[in-house]
Formats: C-alpha cells, sequence, structure tokens
C-alpha cells in the first residue's frame, strides 16, 4: 500500500509539474520583444485615429498592440473593424479582457504573431509606437503589403528617410502620418 502511495505521489508531482512548465511555455511571447510595453496615452491614440479619418469602413492594424487600446478606441469610437499583432500572451490575454470590457469584441481580433511576419494586407490603417530602427526595418513590408491609399501613423518615431505627410504634437508627443504611395511599375 506504502509503494502505492509514493508511486501515486511520484505520478501527481511530476503531472503537476508538467502542467506548470507547459502554462509558462504557453505564457512566454514568440520571441523576445523588440521593445517593452509602453502603453500610448489615450489622447494620443484619439489623435492618431482622428489624423488617419478611421470611418467605420475601416480595418485598422496595430502592430505591437499591448493592451489594444488603440483597436479597440478605433472600434468604440469609430465602428472600424480593429486588428493588433502582438509577440506576448499576457498583453493579448489584456487586450481581449480590455475589448469585452468595452463592448467591442465582436469588432476586435487579436493575434499572438509576430509584426514582421504577419500579414497586413486587409489594413486600410496601420498603427505603430515601435522604435524608429523598427519602424525601418518594417518599411519594406509596409510598401509591399498595403495597398496604395492605406494611412500609416506612428507615435513618437519616424520612419527612415520617408518624409511624414503631416506631424503633430499631443501633449509634447509626435505622431506621424504617411500614405503608402501608387506602387511603380
Amino acid at each position: 500500500m506504502r509503494r502505492r502511495t509514493m508511486l501515486l505521489s511520484y505520478v501527481l508531482i511530476h503531472v503537476i509539474a508538467a502542467s506548470l512548465v507547459a502554462k509558462s511555455i504557453a505564457q512566454a511571447p514568440i520571441r523576445p520583444p523588440d521593445v517593452m510595453f509602453v502603453p500610448t496615452p489615450q489622447e494620443v491614440v484619439d489623435a492618431m485615429l482622428k489624423m488617419a479619418k478611421v470611418t467605420a469602413n475601416d480595418v485598422v492594424y496595430d502592430l505591437g498592440s499591448g493592451d489594444g487600446r488603440i483597436p479597440i478606441t478605433a472600434a468604440r469610437e469609430y465602428g472600424a473593424r480593429g486588428v493588433g499583432i502582438d509577440l506576448d500572451p499576457r498583453r493579448i490575454k489584456e487586450a481581449n479582457d480590455n475589448a469585452k470590457a468595452a463592448g467591442v469584441s465582436d469588432k476586435v481580433t487579436f493575434l499572438n504573431q509576430d509584426l514582421f511576419t504577419t500579414d497586413i494586407s486587409d489594413a486600410t490603417v496601420v498603427t505603430l509606437y515601435l522604435l524608429a530602427s523598427l519602424n525601418l526595418k518594417l518599411l519594406p513590408k509596409l510598401m509591399r503589403e498595403l495597398k496604395p491609399g492605406t494611412r500609416v501613423v506612428s507615435h513618437a518615431f519616424g520612419i527612415g528617410d520617408w518624409k511624414p505627410e503631416r506631424t503633430i504634437r499631443v501633449n509634447g508627443r509626435s505622431v506621424y502620418y504617411w500614405t503608402i504611395p501608387e506602387k511603380q511599375p
């Protein structure tokens, strides 16, 4: 009997340990994040979406979406569809919880994916709050995958030598705006 109890305890300990390891793996980002999560202040979110002239006909992609505030605001305030892309599953869970609390879960989707490999071709608006070096690395993808006329708005950081069409300041923070040009033959 004692041997059976010990065996059962041994199995139970290994099952619990395996469960904890699986849970910690499931909570780990796909790869190490390029930047740490710093939320965009709501007044900057509002300015970004206004600058992009978001409407109910838009699909707003937020690359590095964190807690989801940009897609959620686009859905709640403008009726747009929103898609957030983030490496960190904890941010995805937080974003989904925030969307549910805001009553827009039917209009937003959060994907635990790498923004450099995710298909973003459905976007009509792309928002960014990444470092300048990451924006520059992302530029070929934006030009290749986005349709002409797609609006791109970045909080705080430009995109290499691509001159913004418009720049505004919101409480001391820069917001940049571009439009994807017609494809060159």
